[in-house]
């Protein structure tokens, strides 16, 4: 097996074998973006300083796991790479889309649809799914960085999934769903080996919805319209995971942890202060497991800034503080356009606060050279 200094080697200047997921796009594949084949890049300057911006919620899928899959119980599974994105999106197009947005580094992540596989097929796609990440990544170092995926369902092996990850393939952390199957919460002790290993490595660990309706258990009262599923169902999913997370001591446990949430942390950041009351009204439910007061938690965690209003990411900002916080765009949906000029609109932000939340947090925990 090569070492991961001889596969940048094999790769530099080769195709990755990833799909970039894209918004509608149409044109034609192309290694990478030619000189005046696309907008000019926007470079995102603060005062006189010119930052460099990191998007940590950026999605991509492998297209090679759909042969991999093909007979096994994961093919037609929601959320199976063919069925899930539109795949048109090509690397021109991503790499276009992030210089209109101003977008330097996406931190690219693979939703995890594969904590139901048996240990064989979970290996050998968690293998090719990493392998062709890093990859892409060699291709186009100064633009992306990117999330191993881990079989979450097997602690131990996601443990180690997760070393190799880092270590060989020189990927930063961990992208992870919020529960395995809906029915085992992560925050439960059978997970610690991961938790573990992923503080020792400083690894930061982000966490995405996944299945929310089943996970939530919410499945019968979203239907109709309003896409409530997705509404209010992966906010819901990663506020249950993090409440877990906090509840059941495992921030105790590891309080080094470098844990992002998707989405601004849900509806945690919210209505944190109910978290605090409850332990007043009901304190045989907290003291025993929880060190401190439930929402001085939320100061150890990380969290996207996909709010959607300058009210909104205010308000994260005041219940959790700036260094906490880092530009998503959830690509290729558009959930957020402008995700710079969503952080310039936010009110009361200094200029050290704004290159904080657009580049500066993020480059410190994925390790990227500011």
């Amino acid at each position: 097996m090569p070492n991961r200094r001889e596969f940048l080697r094999n790769v530099a200047g080769a195709s990755a074998g990833i799909l970039f997921l894209g918004r509608g796009a149409n044109t034609a594949a192309e290694p990478s973006l030619q000189a005046g084949a696309a907008a000019k890049r926007r470079e995102v300057m603060v005062g006189k300083r010119r930052v460099k911006t990191v998007d940590v919620h950026a999605h991509v899928t492998v297209p090679e796991a759909t042969d991999l899959l093909k007979g096994t119980p994961l093919e037609r599974r929601p959320g199976n790479p063919p069925n899930n994105y539109d795949d048109k999106g090509l690397q021109a197009a991503r790499l276009q889309q992030m210089d209109e947005e101003g977008i330097d580094i996406q931190a690219l992540s693979i939703n995890s649809y594969w904590y139901s596989a048996e240990r064989d097929l979970a290996s050998r796609l968690v293998n090719l799914q990493n392998e062709k990440l890093a990859a892409m990544c060699a291709t186009h170092p100064d633009r992306f960085v990117a999330f191993a995926s881990v079989a979450l369902q097997f602690p131990e092996l996601a443990a180690q999934q997760l070393e190799e990850g880092m270590k060989r393939w020189g990927l930063r952390g961990a992208a992870i769903g919020g529960t395995v199957q809906g029915d085992e919460e992560l925050a439960s002790t059978k997970f610690d080996p991961f938790w573990a290993k992923a503080e020792e490595l400083q690894a930061l660990i982000f966490v995405h919805p996944q299945d929310s309706q089943n996970a939530t258990g919410i499945r019968a009262r979203v239907q109709g319209s309003g896409a409530l599923g997705n509404v209010i169902g992966n906010p819901l999913e990663t506020t249950m995971f993090l409440s877990h997370m906090i509840f059941e001591g495992t921030l105790d446990r590891f309080p080094n942890l470098k844990i992002c949430a998707a989405h601004g942390g849900g509806y945690l950041g919210s209505y944190a202060d109910r978290m605090d009351h409850g332990c007043l009204v009901f304190p045989e439910q907290c003291n025993k497991k929880i060190k401190k007061k439930p929402s001085e938690y939320m100061k150890q965690l990380y969290y996207d800034a996909i709010v959607f209003t300058p009210e909104a990411l205010r308000h994260l900002i005041a219940t959790c503080g700036v260094s906490q916080i880092g530009m998503g765009t959830d690509y290729p949906f558009p959930w957020t356009v402008t995700p710079v000029d969503e952080v310039f609109a936010a009110p009361g932000l200094s200029d050290a606060d704004r290159v904080a939340i657009l580049g500066d947090n993020m480059c410190k925990l994925l390790k990227i050279p500011a």
